[in-house]
């Protein structure tokens, strides 16, 4: 057998691609419904904190605070396994799936806001100004003065820490949840042939590109605007 021939028989073994191709999809579907979901919730709480931040509350601003902060800090692989194996002995039982959308719904709600904290601050003061003399309360101008003009400018950053952290779905495979990588793997094992990773690796690139390609369109978008 040549090295091509080889090289083939490893990673796109017609027979093996036939066999597992229903895993490969079926994994596929559980990691977009999950990166859908983080998305989803992830941004909402992260905009919801952001929004309650904007009060002022001392106590209430030192808990969110500490929130992110120890969220940003630890790798989202720690608090997988503390959650999913830790809350069992103390008789909270969560399956994996929802621990790997809490998780990553919390990371990237940490993330995201602190990128709208900063795209509120750096709305200028006269804008608020601007709007409270025209009889607009506190949160009228919150909601439709400053929080459209912090949105646009935030769209870049959140694009690419969005990305970054739903493509952290491949975590999943260490608690068992059914996701792309886990079902390759699983595969890979059966088969004793490295053809399903490669099949994952393709479906991520599917996946992912279009997300990535998506992106930096915005990210285009956003600085043509700024000039």
């Amino acid at each position: 057998m040549t090295r091509s021939e080889r090289f083939i028989d490893t990673f796109f073994k017609y027979d093996v691609m036939q066999q597992y191709w229903p895993d490969i999809l079926k994994g596929l579907f559980v990691t977009c419904q999950i990166a859908v979901l983080v998305v989803i919730f992830g941004l909402a709480l992260g905009l919801g904190l952001a929004i309650l931040r904007c009060y002022r509350v001392r106590l209430v601003n030192f808990c969110i605070i500490i929130f992110i902060d120890m969220l940003r800090a630890l790798p989202p692989l720690v608090l997988i396994l503390i959650l999913y194996f830790g809350l069992p002995n103390i008789g909270i039982t969560l399956s994996g799936y929802l621990v790997l959308w809490l998780v990553l719904t919390l990371v990237l709600a940490a993330f995201a806001e602190e990128i709208f904290w900063a795209g509120i601050l750096s709305v200028p003061q006269g804008q608020w100004q601007a709007a409270r003399s025209t009889g607009m309360g506190y949160f009228q101008t919150l909601i439709y003065v400053v929080l459209p003009q912090a949105i646009r400018m935030t769209i870049a950053p959140l694009t690419n820490r969005t990305i970054a952290i739903t493509k952290n779905t491949a975590l999943g495979m260490v608690i068992g949840v059914g996701e792309l990588l886990n079902q390759a793997t699983t595969a890979q094992s059966f088969a004793g042939n490295a053809t399903p990773l490669m099949m994952a690796t393709i479906a991520y690139f599917i996946l992912f590109i279009p997300v990535v390609y998506a992106g930096r369109r915005i990210e285009q978008a956003f600085a043509w605007r700024k000039r």
